[in-house]
């Protein structure tokens, strides 16, 4: 596995990989209606161009070299609030799950972390989403509930989640 810095030029390989987990990992959770509406707007060309002009904001896409094949993506923000670091996004395509990607590129997260200036890592999780499980098995404990209403009608229903570096 290696992660690779993405570029303006991956964002349609980013936007396919989001759609191609999303449409698993969301089903039966999120109706289709929201699935495609956070689609087109939280990985629109724009948002995703936002994210790659700041500083603070790394995609990060994850290759498997022994397929030769893009298995998911990684994207996170240093310094989002004092000493924080925020997981905004990690997706990996179906087949791709159980193989380690996902534990790889949390523990590429943790490195990254020890070169910033951030303690902490937070994320949201959906509450039915069975990534809460995988996090926990990461060392991530739930601080929070929050229900963030994001147009449209729609919600979501979230789990804030930490994780702390031990000094």
């Amino acid at each position: 596995m290696k992660l690779i810095e993405a570029k303006t030029k991956d964002i349609p390989l980013i936007q396919d990989l989001a759609r191609r987990s999303w449409e698993s990992a969301y089903v039966g959770i999120i109706s289709n209606e929201q699935i495609n509406y956070m689609l087109e707007e939280m990985y629109s060309k724009d948002e995703i161009s936002k994210h790659l002009e700041n500083p603070n904001y790394h995609y990060y896409l994850i290759f498997d070299e022994n397929n030769d094949s893009f298995e998911g993506f990684i994207g996170y923000e240093h310094s989002y609030e004092k000493s924080t670091t925020k997981l905004h996004r990690i997706y990996l395509i179906p087949e791709s799950k159980g193989k380690g990607f996902g534990k790889g590129a949390l523990d590429f997260l943790k490195k990254k972390l020890a070169e910033s200036n951030d303690s902490r890592i937070i994320l949201n999780v959906n509450k039915e989403n069975n990534a809460r499980k995988f996090y926990e098995s990461q060392d991530f404990k739930v601080y929070n509930e929050m229900v963030l209403d994001i147009g449209n009608g729609f919600v979501m229903d979230d789990y804030q989640m930490e994780f702390l570096i031990h000094s």
